[in-house]
């Protein structure tokens, strides 16, 4: 089978499986503006930011070690088995301490509900131990339990949202009187409940995976973690500084209307996150093999040409995906940030693409030096644009930070591992889907027979730019001996 032909089919399926509860999570966003205001909204944005900063932690860049060393083991039980064991250790440390000192977590986070800081932790140790059972059934080539199990747990934490949420404050009046007004709290209990489930339902599979402390192998995951945990913190730092420095320097509504807006933009990150599932292993796998780096070429310029269809996609349709998703009125004032994070997300794409190079070379010591870079930018262009700029200071500067941080890997990646990638045809794809982007936005926003009439234009375009015919499809899905 041709090696495009089995990334695109990896990349479809474990795409799928991220895609659908991502954005079904998504579509709760629909509930939550319909029962949070603004600052609600902030509030509970802001204790989801802390928990994906301790996702990083925990989690000790074990999942693209794991990748990394799997693969190519000769002596693969080890791997997972130490794996496990680390992410073990790691979860019931956390827990531990978390629970033990909540209140002074609560006092320093600003999160005076100590049962909310105690949920969180119980979620985020919980999600720490099902990391390596997920990445286990990626490598091993099980996308269908994988998508049931992500399935599972997107449907009990809709279920249990709408409960909490809708019905019985609504429906119940005998329930108990936390339960008569919705609360971020809820939110809170039904993410736990899907966490619990997860677990689980995946124990089995730890059982088989096994746990064992083997300290050569723990060494050498750690060795190879630690700089992908550091570039992961920086990398929540791009992605979420924003929402933290807004409520300082503005205020909690105005971070409201930003995050919600910002959700609009997970189209972008949902394209980005079911390539990336498809591309790791992928590049791990081909790494060494014949025509390896013309095969990573024709990956980055069909991701961004997909990825640049996406982008004009959402803005043509922005106005339609608000009414439905944004349900008060004082939500859709923010919209104008869109295109810039739409942009952004297609930089932070290219970029993850480009991380190919030091991965594949063991330099991930760089890839957190870039990283950092960015996180630096991050709250230096914050600082600077936010109080100037409001809500457009915190886009430009996510667009700013992530096209500065692909430019500086695509720079080192020449030296470390040349690969020849289509650099003019890949900016001419960008500057265009940019330009018909803000054309729309600006000049004939909310006109959906213009925009589709210009999404289709662009996409035929972009058939052209990769030269696309019958033949040509057929020859890349031919398989290959």
């Amino acid at each position: 089978m041709s090696t495009i032909k089995s990334f695109f089919k990896d990349t479809a399926i474990y795409g799928l499986a991220s895609i659908l509860p991502r954005l079904i999570n998504f579509a709760l966003v629909r509930v939550y503006t319909s029962v949070l205001n603004t600052s609600q909204f902030s509030e509970q944005t802001t204790w989801y930011i802390y928990a994906a900063f301790l996702n990083v932690i925990l989690t000790l860049g074990i999942e693209t070690a794991f990748l990394r060393y799997y693969s190519q083991a000769t002596e693969k039980e080890g791997i997972q088995k130490s794996s496990m064991a680390l992410l073990l250790v790691s979860s019931l440390a956390f827990c531990i301490l978390g629970l033990t000192f909540a209140e002074s977590i609560g006092y320093l986070t600003n999160m005076p509900d100590i049962n909310a800081v105690r949920i969180l932790v119980w979620i985020t140790a919980l999600d720490t131990l099902v990391v390596i059972p997920f990445v286990f059934l990626r490598i091993t080539g099980q996308p269908i339990r994988y998508f049931s199990i992500k399935m599972l747990n997107i449907s009990i934490l809709v279920v249990v949202t709408l409960l909490l949420l809708i019905v019985l404050p609504k429906g119940l009046k005998s329930a108990p009187a936390f339960l008569h007004k919705p609360q971020i709290i809820h939110i809170f209990l039904a993410n736990l409940a899907a966490s619990a489930c997860t677990l689980l339902v995946l124990i089995p599979l730890i059982w088989k995976i096994g746990i064992n402390w083997d300290q050569k192998i723990v060494k050498k995951l750690l060795h190879y973690g630690w700089p992908i945990m550091v570039g992961g913190l920086a990398y929540v730092v791009n992605e979420n500084l924003d929402k933290l420095i807004i409520p300082s320097f503005i205020d909690k509504n105005t971070n409201g209307i930003y995050s919600a807006c910002y959700k609009l933009s997970v189209f972008m990150t949902l394209y980005i996150t079911a390539f990336r599932l498809g591309a790791e292993p992928f590049f791990f796998n081909q790494y060494g093999k014949e025509n390896a780096e013309q095969s990573y070429s024709v990956i980055m310029t069909w991701f961004v040409s997909i990825g640049s269809i996406f982008m004009l996609f959402v803005v043509v349709f922005v106005d339609v995906f608000a009414d439905i998703f944004l349900r008060q009125p004082i939500y859709h004032t923010g919209l104008y940030i869109v295109p810039i994070l739409l942009l952004a997300g297609l930089f932070s794409g290219i970029y993850n693409n480009l991380s190919v190079w030091y991965k594949l070379t063991d330099r991930t010591r760089m890839g957190m030096l870039i990283s950092i870079t960015g996180a630096a930018l991050t709250a230096i262009t914050l600082v600077i644009l936010v109080p100037f700029l409001g809500m457009l200071g915190g886009a430009l500067a996510t667009l700013i930070t992530y096209g500065t941080m692909a430019c500086i890997s695509a720079f080192l990646g020449k030296k470390w591992y040349p690969i020849p990638y289509e650099w003019p045809k890949i900016g001419l794809i960008i500057i265009v889907s940019l330009g018909l982007s803000l054309l729309h936005f600006y000049v004939f926003r909310g006109n959906l027979l213009i925009g589709i009439v210009e999404l289709l234009v662009y996409i035929i375009g972009i058939m052209w730019i990769q030269k696309i015919n019958l033949s040509m499809v057929k020859s890349l899905l031919i398989s290959k001996k």
